[in-house]
């Protein structure tokens, strides 16, 4: 009787893991509006979330470049206009939590960088830094990644 009760289990189990989904997206940001870039980062966090409350997996990207680039700084309240910092101050929280809880490959575009005169060694510790996001963002497309973007 014990050994049906731990094969049931056993096989309970075992379908559940077959079920279970991996999500996999790489969310591409170049907008320059900051209260757009920090909704879409918290939308992520909630998707996320949400995925994995189900019982799935979620396997996220987030690329930058362009105007998304200067909430990766150290420094991005010299960067971007006084009205603009709470909202890149939350996108920077946001991503933070990602990168460091959740495990999101977080990539930054060093032409963005050059382009919005930041500094590498001004990047913030969790971020990578690719020659050309564009390249990254192909090569994830490639993999089965689907695109979301944050234009």
């Amino acid at each position: 009787m014990m050994i049906m009760k731990v094969y049931i289990f056993f096989m309970v189990g075992l379908l559940s893991f077959m079920q279970a989904k991996e999500y996999k997206s790489v969310f591409d940001c170049s907008s320059d509006n900051a209260r757009f870039i920090k909704s879409r980062m918290g939308l992520i966090e909630k998707t996320m979330h949400m995925i994995e409350k189900d019982g799935n997996t979620a396997n996220f990207v987030i690329t930058l470049h362009g105007g998304c680039v200067p909430m990766v700084s150290n420094i991005y309240h010299e960067l971007v206009p006084d009205q603009e910092m709470p909202y890149i101050k939350k996108a920077q929280e946001s991503i933070k939590r990602l990168a460091q809880d959740k495990k999101v490959k977080i990539i930054v575009c060093a032409m963005s960088l050059n382009a919005n005169a930041i500094e590498e060694k001004e990047v913030l510790p969790f971020i990578q830094i690719s020659k050309n996001s564009f390249i990254d963002t192909i090569g994830l497309q490639n993999q089965g990644y689907a695109l979301m973007t944050f234009k």
